[in-house]
């Protein structure tokens, strides 16, 4: 079956405009009549609410943390893009939206892409009215730096935690309409269920964590801005938290699952260090503008370092290989994040990884300190040629740019990144696939929208650096409140949805019962058991790379843990009470069975793609080949039961704008 994504007609330059001229809005004096459940208060949930109430609708929002403050994207450190041109080096709305489809190689909605290119800049001007504290030139004017997979500086930033920032100004304009009672705050709650009435999205099933009640909760329409399910691997950059549950609980009520297997690996984290972490730790994309990635050019000399024998300060220049700036001479450091990860796996699988695992490289800004200083000696007319001088002053300049990132790697690793190479390796980050939506952001079931991370529409198979909270923002503050207002426009006259309709009742009971049996099961493990064998499943074969053998035995693999899961799990405690083993065990036995349906997507795509990489489908060089003829469409899985009874429906994506090429960053 072929997907319609409802996109207007005309040129793409005139798509949006046309749209927002166009839109049927609801009248201001009646959207105080229309309910809007939101769940998820990361940035396109907290900006979405925060809108939505200024324009008059009733928004209840819901988080499972203790504060929307608390949501994941205040991780999110580099910066957001924006097609602003500040440094006059030829940006424009097009090439933004070049990059990105470029960047996600081919596989992104053109449309939508280019929507996101043209409100980026919107974006910008409404934070910093915020008061998002942006980074500055002297001068006074936004400072930019530039991020992979580009050539132009349009990433706008606060030190490393633009996420914070970006969050804290969405959560003031929330706590604004908080207090003025249009939006009701759920915290400590999490969505189990969707209810649908007469075949349209009316409300949802949450739980209370801290008392344990199932609640029924009404509404118009429902937005799922719950992120993304990178945690399926157990090991990830994401809060420990992060969970796919509100976006599987609506799939399986039949919004339909886009790309699942689009997941991108983030080269810059922190490496794995033994079997008892429950999480790792990304080190922003922004420190490759002034890092250099490099491993020993001689296999004795890695495994020296690997025995402790040699430090990486003693590798003579001559004998290091700056592995992506040979590669890739036209980029460099700044390729995207998926060339990135896979060249460093290359490297680590030959032998030449720098930890006591064989998996790390290192990341270097001895040169850039060493510039850096050079430049403040020359304004400050002082000695260039005073190497500790040159030193200090180069290292308070990179402390002013990535200081935080700095102290976080320090403390975690217990060596002083100023003075001693990084140390970094690929981890599971971002997850491009989510619930199909069509243009306007609505899923395959009436009145249930899907925005930011939990979508799939804007990314492709590959994210480039800064876009995430570009898209969030985008979705949340420009988007979804023109598109989720035509939906509405015919509900101004329904009056509040009541919570005694059956259709609450069964999706409750369904609740229900589904806690019963996971509390009464009487097994002998915990959840995190489980979880840690699908994580190592999922990595080892539906990793980095994959291929068709190890595909086939992650699916079969998969289905037997979620047996065994059920029948094995131990839950401590009560149901009627503060439970996080409870908690956890029902975003696991969702994780069982979208990891399944991963597996199956990464077997059907018969082609590399982006974050996709399947070891049967390669150039020469090693890099991703994709399959135009045969691949250039969105799967979208339809729920038939088990994962691998789902149906497969597809979306052409049809190239107006740009050719079809192979990716090329040398």
């Amino acid at each position: 079956m072929a997907l319609d994504s409802k996109i207007p007609g005309g040129s793409i330059s005139d798509k949006w405009t046309n749209y927002k001229d166009h839109i049927n809005l609801v009248n201001p004096a009646n959207k105080r009549n229309l309910d809007v459940i939101i769940v998820g208060t990361g940035l396109a949930g907290g900006s979405a609410a925060a809108t939505l109430a200024e324009l008059g609708y009733n928004v209840k929002a819901f988080c499972f943390q203790d504060s929307p403050r608390r949501a994941h994207s205040i991780a999110a450190q580099g910066g957001i893009n924006a097609a602003k041109n500040y440094q006059g080096d030829g940006d424009s709305t097009f090439r933004l939206f070049y990059d990105t489809v470029k960047g996600g190689d081919y596989r992104a909605r053109e449309a939508n892409v280019h929507r996101l290119a043209e409100v980026s800049t919107n974006i910008i001007d409404q934070c910093v009215a915020q008061g998002v504290p942006f980074a500055r030139e002297y001068g006074g004017l936004l400072d930019n730096r530039s991020f992979g997979g580009t050539l132009v500086s349009r990433t706008f930033y606060a030190k490393g935690q633009t996420g914070q920032q970006l969050l804290l100004g969405a959560y003031s304009a929330m706590n604004r309409q908080i207090g003025r009672g249009k939006i009701k705050m759920h915290n400590r709650h999490e969505m189990l269920d969707l209810v649908i009435v007469n075949g349209k999205a009316r409300g949802i099933i949450a739980r209370n964590l801290v008392t344990g009640e199932i609640e029924r909760h009404s509404a118009h329409a429902v937005v799922i801005a719950s992120g993304g399910y990178g945690n399926v691997f157990f090991l990830s950059t994401n809060a420990m938290g992060s969970n796919v549950t509100a976006a599987w609980k609506i799939h399986k009520r039949g919004a339909y699952f886009a790309n699942p297997c689009y997941t991108q690996i983030h080269p810059t984290c922190i490496p794995v260090s033994g079997d008892h972490q429950a999480k790792l730790t990304l080190m922003s994309e922004s420190l490759r503008n002034d890092g250099r990635i490099w491993v020993p050019a001689k296999l004795e000399d890695a495994k020296a370092i690997r025995e402790g024998k040699l430090k990486p300060t003693q590798i003579a220049e001559a004998d290091r290989d700056y592995y992506l700036e040979r590669r890739y001479p036209a980029f460099g450091n700044l390729v995207p994040r998926d060339i990135a990860s896979r060249a460093a796996k290359e490297r680590c699988d030959a032998g030449f990884g720098v930890n006591k695992t064989g998996e790390a490289v290192y990341l270097d800004f001895a040169a850039a300190i060493e510039r850096y200083g050079v430049d403040q000696a020359r304004l400050k007319h002082l000695d260039e040629n005073d190497k500790a001088l040159v030193i200090k002053l180069g290292t308070e300049v990179v402390a002013n740019k990535y200081g935080n990132l700095f102290q976080m790697y320090e403390k975690i690793v217990d060596e002083n990144p100023y003075s001693t190479p990084m140390m970094i390796y690929p981890a599971v980050h971002y997850t491009m696939g989510g619930t199909w939506v069509d243009y306007n952001l609505q899923t395959t079931i009436p009145g249930c929208f899907s925005i930011g991370e939990s979508n799939f529409s804007d990314h492709g198979a590959n994210r480039l650096g800064a876009s995430a909270l570009m898209q969030g923002l985008a979705d949340g503050y420009f988007v979804l409140p023109y598109t989720i207002g035509d939906y509405l426009a015919p509900d101004i006259k329904m009056g509040t949805i009541s919570t005694d309709l059956p259709e609450f009742e069964q999706a409750e009971n369904n609740v229900k019962q589904q806690i019963e049996a996971l509390m009464n099961n009487g097994g002998s493990k915990p959840a995190d058991y489980f979880h840690k064998k699908l994580g190592k499943i999922m990595w080892d074969k539906v990793g980095m790379a994959r291929n068709a053998k190890g595909l086939t035995e992650a699916q079969s693999e998969i289905a037997a843990i979620r047996e065994e899961f059920y029948k094995e799990v131990k839950i401590p405690g009560t149901a009627n009470s503060f439970n996080t083993e409870l908690a956890k065990a029902l975003r696991i036995a969702d994780f069982l069975e979208l990891g399944e349906l991963f597996a199956k997507d990464a077997l059907h795509r018969n082609e590399s793609c982006g974050g996709h990489f399947r070891e049967e489908y390669q150039t020469p060089e090693g890099e991703a080949q994709r399959d135009d003829e045969n691949f250039a469409y969105v799967a979208a899985w339809e729920y038939k039961g088990n994962p691998s009874d789902a149906v497969l429906h597809k979306e052409e994506l049809k190239f107006e704008n740009v050719k079809l090429v192979q990716r090329s960053y040398k």
